[in-house]
């Protein structure tokens, strides 16, 4: 299993060397878009709309929008201000609390913390504890620069690190629309819905549970490549930068000798004019003699 983080586990003086792996992976089919005309996958450039040309990522800084078109620019160096090296690698926990006083609104993304060299026993005795006191850890860490809040739990005798939203980044519930106030219920209907529930009651079985659109969309790729019924993309030109040398060079031919022809011609009729101007000038020369 992929490893993506080192660190450590720290509550109180303990501290637990650990590495996160992630605990889930997205499953969905990634369909490419291809150019109708020539099944080739369309290229998405970095394009500045005001300058009309790509840049690169040397060209970019980071900036925040405060209203519209107006930006704060921060540097790297800004940002690298903010930063505290030390709880880039420590999955610090604050305090403990009970699951269930958690929403599971709150909760975004599922982590596998693993025992590093020589935490094996320190990991054991924090998951031990875990289970006898039925709390679980509540810990900040930071992940790719942005700071997470956590709960740290046990799941399959594995300590399991869930990142979870702050308070801030859930909405306010009361802003959602048209949601019925309370009102009288008819108790025959009331009845009939529980005993409805009662029957479709049952114990969680995850294997149970299939993204069915995902298994239908994977079939029909199958019987489509199995039929022969695929694209081939282009392969996209590679642009000569050398002419081809023959053809170049009887060009080249060609237009020399069209432009010695015209120089012999010009230089035949200059001859011709010089000769004639000569021959005019002795008739005359020899008319003044006489």
């Amino acid at each position: 299993m992929h490893t993506m983080w080192k660190g450590t586990i720290s509550f109180g003086l303990v501290n637990i060397p650990v590495k996160l792996h992630s605990a889930t992976e997205n499953k969905d089919i990634k369909l490419r878009n291809l150019h109708k005309e020539c099944q080739s996958p369309v290229k998405y450039e970095k394009v500045c709309p005001v300058c009309e040309k790509e840049v690169t990522n040397d060209d970019i800084v980071k900036g925040f929008e405060y209203t519209k078109n107006k930006f704060v620019i921060l540097e790297e160096e800004d940002l690298a201000t903010l930063k505290d090296e030390k709880a880039d690698k420590q999955v610090e926990i604050m305090d403990f609390v009970k699951l269930e006083e958690i929403d599971p609104i709150y909760f975004e993304r599922s982590y596998y913390l693993s025992p590093n060299d020589g935490g094996g026993k320190a990991y054991a005795l924090l998951r031990q504890a875990l289970k006898d006191s039925g709390k679980i850890g509540l810990a900040k860490i930071t992940i790719r620069s942005k700071e997470h809040l956590a709960v740290v739990r046990i799941y399959n005798d594995t300590l399991v690190m869930e990142t979870i939203h702050y308070p801030d980044e859930v909405r306010d519930v009361q802003e959602v629309p048209n949601v019925p106030e309370e009102t009288n219920v008819v108790d025959k209907e009331l009845e009939t819905a529980k005993m409805l529930i009662d029957q479709l009651t049952t114990e969680f079985d995850p294997e149970k549970y299939t993204d069915e659109y995902r298994t239908a969309l994977m079939d029909l790729i199958e019987k489509k490549k199995d039929g022969e019924e695929i694209a081939t993309a282009k392969e996209p030109e590679t642009p000569e930068n050398v002419t081809d040398l023959m053809d170049a060079l009887e060009k080249s031919l060609n237009k020399s000798q069209k432009n010695k022809k015209k120089s012999n011609t010009t230089k035949k009729k200059q001859t011709s004019t010089t000769s004639k101007k000569k021959s005019s000038g002795q008739k005359k020369e020899k008319a003044k003699a006489t």
